[in-house]
């Protein structure tokens, strides 16, 4: 019974084998004749063409694009019909008499998207990074259901932003499903995205909610890197929790938190699909963040200014890498010592 439950599979192995091996062939004659043209060394980029073509296309040269038109200024769209301005669209943005204050600037729009960003950011990352940080450690304990929980916390990373922004509009607009719980228990509706500091109180909660589980997901790979036998050895010393985590558990997961750190970072600064359909930027500005700010300028306002967003993008691109590399020098210095 053994030898036919085993035939059919090699006879199917059989099958294929003849295709495949003439599939093989055919891709081995042009390999093999541009490697004995170019060499051996040479073929690494070979492999890598495809990649180079495609950064080429779709990042480095839109952004040599985008810089281009944050150096120019007109409504017209091509290059070619707009006139060279320099650094006037920069100028235009930090002409402030102070910097705190957006109402002293002439573009307050990106300057009050950039303290509402700066804003959002440090909440958004400070929860995201606490709450990853404290249900990696739980999903990594031996619970029951863990594979299931596990797999809970992770769905909302697989659906699409938009998808989780109108599930919880659908909850928190005036006649949602929370006011209409709130009200059913005698009490008042409140306007959770129409008051300015409830509306910042649910962004950042939405994005906790619809991200935290791909961090999440980072730190528990890294909780299961770490040997078992340091836990082993603390507790035959008798070491309290605490201690252990403090002392084993976070220096050892500080890669892990360096890459949770920087990504939720660039994450939130560059935030925009559930800002924009969950209140739009409002009420009035206070829910505008940088990239919205961007999107109006160049596509949404009646007159599209193209060189002003291209400016304003160009700016937040280099603050961006400058906090990545206060990060990674940060992640060093800490691994030296």
């Amino acid at each position: 019974m053994a030898s036919a439950d085993t035939a059919a599979p090699r006879g199917a192995a059989r099958l294929l084998a003849a295709p495949l091996s003439l599939l093989m062939r055919l891709v081995d004659w042009p390999m093999s004749a541009l490697q004995r043209l170019i060499g051996e060394r040479r073929m690494a980029y070979v492999f890598l063409l495809p990649n180079i073509v495609f950064f080429g296309l779709f990042v480095f040269l839109p952004l040599i694009i985008n810089v281009v038109f944050s150096v120019t200024g007109g409504t017209e769209l091509f290059p070619s019909q707009r006139p060279f301005v320099g650094g006037e669209q920069y100028a235009y943005l930090f002409d402030c008499g102070s910097f705190l204050d957006p109402n002293s600037c002439r573009e307050d729009h990106f300057w009050r998207g950039v303290a509402n960003t700066a804003r959002f950011t440090v909440f958004q990352v400070t929860a995201m990074v606490l709450f990853s940080l404290v249900t990696a450690v739980v999903l990594n304990m031996r619970i029951k259901a863990r594979g299931f929980f596990r797999a809970v916390y992770f769905f909302p990373v697989l659906l699409s932003p938009v998808v989780v922004a109108l599930t919880w509009k659908w909850i928190l607009q005036r006649d949602g499903l929370l006011n209409a719980g709130i009200t059913s228990l005698g009490g008042e509706r409140i306007l959770f995205l129409v008051d300015p500091s409830w509306a910042m109180f649910w962004i950042v909660f939405v994005s906790v909610w619809a991200h935290m589980g791909f961090y999440t997901l980072i730190l528990l790979a890294g909780l299961q890197a770490i040997p078992a036998d340091l836990y082993e050895a603390a507790e035959m010393d008798a070491t309290p929790r605490w201690r252990v985590f403090w002392r084993i558990t976070l220096p050892l997961l500080w890669p892990n938190m360096i890459v949770v750190i920087v990504l939720a970072l660039i994450k939130g600064v560059q935030t925009f699909d559930e800002v924009f359909v969950l209140t739009g930027g409002g009420p009035g500005t206070a829910t505008l963040m940088v990239v919205h700010y961007i999107y109006e300028t160049a596509f949404s306002n009646q007159v599209q200014n193209f060189g002003l967003a291209a400016a304003a993008s160009v700016v937040l691109g280099i603050v961006l890498f400058a906090l990545t590399l206060a990060q990674l020098a940060a992640s060093n210095r800490k691994g030296a010592a």
